[in-house]
């Protein structure tokens, strides 16, 4: 599945898969101190096991053009969820701009859950 095509004359044409796009956005968010996991943890094996592996990240291509991102991601307790959640969507502009050349009109990043360190539940 074709996301981004490009005709130039003397450039040619580019195109992306979109599962390239959700491993970037996978990969930028979870380099984020702060954020557990991309997606939720707590849905059924059903669901998981049907799932397909673009869990937790939403990307939409509006007919302007226009790249639009949903990021659902699970974040430690006593985090800062406004500066993870700005620090995530930088991230994932960032690494969009660079690896692909795309530029996103919008990254909204939903947070699922929150949970304690794993070194906390064992004390």
């Amino acid at each position: 599945m074709a996301v981004k095509s490009e005709d130039n004359k003397n450039k040619g044409k580019i195109t992306l898969d979109r599962d390239i796009l959700v491993s970037i956005i996978n990969l930028a968010t979870k380099e984020i101190n702060g954020v557990v996991s991309v997606g939720d943890k707590n849905r059924s094996w059903l669901k998981k096991a049907f799932n397909r592996k673009d869990d937790g990240v939403v990307v939409k291509f509006e007919k302007n053009g226009a790249l639009t991102i949903d990021v659902y991601i699970n974040i430690y307790v006593g985090s800062n969820v406004p500066d993870i959640a700005f620090r995530v969507q930088e991230n994932i502009r960032n690494s969009l701009a660079t690896m692909v050349a795309l530029k996103p009109m919008k990254i909204n990043v939903h947070i699922l859950d929150v949970e304690c360190d794993k070194e906390a539940n064992d004390a």
